[in-house]
């Protein structure tokens, strides 16, 4: 199961508190029922990493054995690769995975 949010503010602080308030719930809840999740996130300057690499250890900690990772980025062929690969992946959990140009320093 992939959770897609289309939107976060832009500043680091106020995206972290936006993912918690808004969308923390829904994948806590999925989660809860053993599923694997991934969430999509739109792409965000480095800043962002922190929070959301926290995001997704702690949400795979709490939610062993499901697996939960996060993945980042805009070009939906590059975004449909990277959930194809986290599908066949079963060891792969906890990750925060910056596609190109999504907050890694290469965009």
């Amino acid at each position: 199961m992939a959770l897609r949010i289309e939107r976060l503010p832009e500043t680091a602080l106020e995206a972290a508190e936006a993912f918690r308030e808004h969308h923390l719930h829904s994948a806590r809840k999925y989660l809860a029922e053993g599923k694997d999740l991934a969430i999509v996130v739109p792409p965000a300057s480095f800043d962002h990493a922190d929070w959301r690499r926290a995001m997704a250890h702690d949400l795979a900690r709490a939610h062993a054995p499901a697996r939960v990772n996060i993945v980042a980025g805009d070009d939906e062929a590059s975004i449909a690769a990277a959930l194809a690969f986290l599908e066949q992946a079963p060891g792969v959990t906890g990750q925060y995975l910056p596609l190109h140009g999504a907050g890694r320093f290469d965009g």
